[in-house]
């Protein structure tokens, strides 16, 4: 589905260029729970914002179901991550004037999915919260709402970038069970610099450098 064909995204810092990655060749498998690890200032959350169409790169191709998704013009690629992709991230962004549940419906605006969010809230354990504000809600509470609201849809691909940070080990793995159970037939790409989070995944790709070091298949290999 999506494919990063030799990708590098590159910076100018005072006449000195910086590669926050290099030269990345990666699939997406349908379906698949993939963890990007790596440490801070690594390059996975680049990368990941490669992948998603968040950053265009300065080199290379990333394709999705074959097709150049930077040929596309900047509201077509809108459209892609607004239909096709869900995002967490590692703060959770929440409006504050609204409730969870209307923070989950923002994610897509295009048609009335009250119910559908209503039923995610509630069997992610939000149901009598879904009327509460952001500033009600604890740490935990907030990031579900944020799963909620990217899983809406039922999405093709959820991007996660480092959902666990904000959180003590035991929300996190929550968080990450939550994504991985409710995300249905959808792919999830996952960045982390905690290993453990990633003992659900089907594939750990390591980086460093803003390179791929390592690749091994689920925590079996690990």
């Amino acid at each position: 589905m999506i494919v990063a064909r030799s990708v590098s995204l590159r910076y100018e810092d005072h006449g000195r260029e910086i590669y926050a990655c290099r030269e990345i060749d990666l699939s997406v498998h349908p379906g698949e729970f993939l963890g990007i690890l790596g440490p801070s200032g690594s390059g996975k959350s680049s990368l990941l914002y490669l992948l998603s169409g968040l950053k265009t790169p300065t080199e290379g191709v990333i394709e999705v179901d074959g097709a150049n998704l930077h040929r596309r013009t900047e509201v077509e690629r809108a459209q892609i991550r607004l239909q096709r992709f869900g995002f967490v991230f590692q703060s959770p962004y929440l409006l504050g004037y609204l409730s969870a549940l209307e923070n989950v419906l923002v994610a897509r605006p295009e048609v009335d999915r009250r119910r559908e969010a209503t039923e995610m809230l509630d069997r992610l354990g939000l149901g009598e919260k879904a009327h509460r504000h952001p500033h009600e809600l604890s740490g935990g509470e907030r990031q579900r709402v944020c799963v909620a609201r990217a899983l809406l849809g039922s999405p093709e691909v959820v991007f996660a970038d480092e959902p666990t940070a904000s959180l003590d080990h035991t929300n996190g793995l929550a968080v990450v069970e939550l994504l991985n159970a409710f995300r249905g037939a959808g792919s999830l790409v996952m960045v982390t610099h905690d290993r453990s989070m990633l003992n659900g995944a089907d594939r750990i790709i390591t980086i460093s450098d803003g390179q791929i070091v390592g690749e091994s298949r689920g925590p079996a290999d690990s």
